[in-house]
């Protein structure tokens, strides 16, 4: 559900961001506001110090051009050290540092991104005072020019190109840590997010669940959306802040009216867009789900080209893939038309301030009141004001899609978060051995009950096969047992899940190495070369790893191997991870009799006890007991002797 107030969306925000420089602890939210504000103090105090260190250097290595450039300036530092607004700048420097050691238990980690932040802002400082001193040595080179001085003309041109020159490092620099401390926020992010979606088999549960549509996409570019625009806004929002406070004394200096006109437009101009633009959050928010639909349907296919090929899909497939596009379409017909109306009033908003601020001060240029360079330094901050009063105005777009992308991560935020409670459902237990206590089993979606009221107790030694009808609930015992499955009641005993080993029907083939296929999942653990060979010809794949160029060849191993391959690629797995139990859905089900009488062999051999499901008559050899599911509460566990007794009564 889309957010209905600002407050909620705010809140939403301030759950994914402020982590990275802030640990979550009680009032953390406050805490991080207010070291902001401490940081911005400070390094407006230190600016500050900077700016007078410079202008008192100037005036006493070259006292008369100082007086001809700045005149009066030097003077107004130095009032400023001889008066209590010199107490204000320590306080400045002091007040942050105290406040800052305070919460040094908190920051120790996150001094990086503290540090990077304080760079970024104090470069975006910067550029304000560059943008502030450029306008008044455009107003004084006017004045000039309206006077025909040509010796002060000239001396104002040098100044605006030495202005100039300091302009470029600290613009170019403003942009490079900027960026990079969105790909630091974003490294950070990544990890937690990814950290969290594989803590307690997340990914597991939002797959079955289909309550998050494509975690892929949040996690790639949404992070990074977030990061990159997160940082834009706070810059954006800093940069306005700090025109407004600069510029409007300018403007007030100029003509208070015209302080009130760009106040009063602004504000009429802010909320008509805001009302206007609530409704493009939820277009937006469609768009980036419609897309990311769209773009796995074209992956999906990409996956599973061979059985669309046997199946001579291509047509429902292409049927499918347009289905989604035209939900694409149609939802960015309906996004552009509320761009377009909402364009209306802000192409009409932007064209006014073009000519307002000469308008008000007409009648105090041609009285002689001011001069043409006050007018137009009035007309630039009236512009810079104007710009700084209407951000949601000229961000609007960026603003509704940014609302959109913190919905998605906050919802996904939420599936994955640590503190999530885990709905009543089957528990588990430790035990040696393998037993199930009035289980019932439920589909992922609470629709169908499967399985109702399974009770048994394994012997340790035993080994298990779990038959029955297709469809009557044997895999979904096996998760059940793994714990991927939950929902229902019951209790499962199991030995811890690090000593069992599951084999699926359709094995797992990671991205990596032969030697990774087989070490998985524990790829840190070394083993020798002919340790890994002597596996493989133990499963019967002795040419493998000559066939397919070494061990440390990457290939689509999903591809290249058939799936009976890959079942005995997952069984020399299992060996050299040589766990105590094994858990078997139908592993054996793309081999013949002989490898599947020489696997399960080997198993014995080792002394590695299992549970098997599988649907061939022939797997009763390697079992002491069988489990048959009926469907619903009807079952039934026997010996595997006395189940074969059954089987051949008529």
């Amino acid at each position: 559900m889309m957010p209905q107030t600002k407050s909620s969306l705010w809140n939403r925000f301030a759950v994914i961001a402020q982590p990275y420089f802030f640990p979550t602890v009680p009032g953390a939210g406050w805490s991080t506001l207010l070291l902001m504000i401490m940081l911005m103090i400070f390094l407006f105090g230190a600016l500050f110090i900077f700016v007078a260190g410079i202008i008192t250097a100037a005036n006493h290595f070259a006292p008369s051009l100082t007086a001809k450039v700045a005149s009066g300036l030097t003077s107004l530092v130095m009032d400023i050290f001889h008066s209590r607004s010199g107490l204000l700048v320590a306080a400045a420097l002091a007040v942050p540092v105290i406040v800052f050691t305070g919460f040094s238990r908190h920051l120790k980690a996150r001094r990086q991104a503290w540090f990077l932040l304080a760079l970024v802002l104090l470069l975006s400082l910067c550029v304000t005072g560059i943008n502030v001193a450029f306008s008044y040595i455009g107003n004084y080179f006017t004045n000039a020019l309206v006077k025909k001085n040509q010796e002060m003309a000239y001396l104002y041109v040098a100044v605006y190109f030495s202005g100039f020159l300091v302009g470029i490092p600290v613009v170019a620099f403003y942009s490079y840590l900027q960026s990079y401390l969105g790909m630091r926020w974003r490294e950070w992010m990544t990890g937690e997010f990814l950290g969290n979606y594989f803590k307690n088999r997340n990914y597991y549960e939002i797959e079955t669940s289909g309550l998050i549509d494509n975690p892929d996409q949040r996690i790639m570019e949404d992070i990074r959306s977030f990061t990159r625009t997160s940082l834009a806004f706070l810059l954006i929002i800093l940069g306005s802040l700090m025109d407004l406070i600069s510029f409007t004394g300018i403007l007030w200096s100029k003509s208070r009216l015209l302080v009130m006109v760009v106040l009063i437009y602004s504000a009429a101009g802010t909320l008509l867009t805001a009302l206007l633009g609530r409704r493009l959050i939820r277009l937006n928010f469609n768009q980036l789900r419609y897309e990311a639909d769209f773009r796995y349907s074209l992956v999906h296919v990409r996956d599973n080209t061979e059985s669309i090929a046997f199946y001579q899909g291509e047509g429902p497939e292409v049927a499918h893939i347009s289905g989604r596009f035209r939900n694409v379409l149609k939802n960015f017909s309906l996004l552009i038309g509320w761009q377009r109306n909402l364009s209306f009033f802000t192409t009409a908003y932007s064209y006014l301030p073009v000519v307002l601020p000469f308008l008000v001060l007409f009648s105090l240029y041609f009285s002689g009141k001011i001069e043409y360079g006050d007018m137009v330094q009035a007309n630039f901050a009236f512009t810079q004001v104007y710009a700084a009063l209407s951000l949601i105005v000229s961000q609007i777009e960026e603003i509704t899609n940014f609302a959109a992308g913190i919905q998605r991560l906050s919802t996904f935020a939420d599936a994955v978060s640590p503190d999530r409670r885990e709905a009543a459902g089957i528990q588990s237990e430790p035990a040696d051995h393998f037993a199930l206590d009035r289980m019932t089993l439920m589909t992922p979606d609470n629709a169908r009950r499967l399985i109702e009221n399974l009770t048994f107790s394994l012997d340790r030694h035993d080994n298990l096969v779990v038959v029955g009808r297709s469809g009557v609930g044997k895999s979904s015992l096996l998760r059940a047992i793994a714990g991927l499955w939950t929902r229902g009641s019951g209790i499962v005993q199991r030995p811890p899940l690090g000593q069992i080993f599951f084999l699926p029907q359709k094995p797992y083939m990671l991205l990596g190495t032969l030697k990774d296929q087989l070490r998985y999942p524990r790829l840190q653990q070394h083993i020798p070369g002919a340790e890994l060979q002597r596996v493989l010809e133990t499963v019967r794949l002795d040419d493998l790893a000559e066939r397919m160029g070494g061990f440390e060849v990457e290939l689509d191993w999903a591809d290249v191997l058939s799936l009976g391959e890959q079942q005995r690629l997952a069984f020399a797995r299992l060996l050299i991870n040589r766990p105590g139990f094994a858990v078997l859905d139908e592993a054996t089900s793309a081999l013949d009799r002989e490898n599947e009488v020489h696997l399960y062999g080997t198993l014995q051999r080792l002394g590695i006890h299992y549970i098997s499901v599988g649907h061939r008559s022939t797997l009763l050899d390697y079992h002491d007991c069988v489990l048959e599911l009926q469907g619903g509460d009807q079952w039934r566990i026997l010996p595997v002797e006395q189940y074969r007794k059954t089987l051949a009564t008529p």
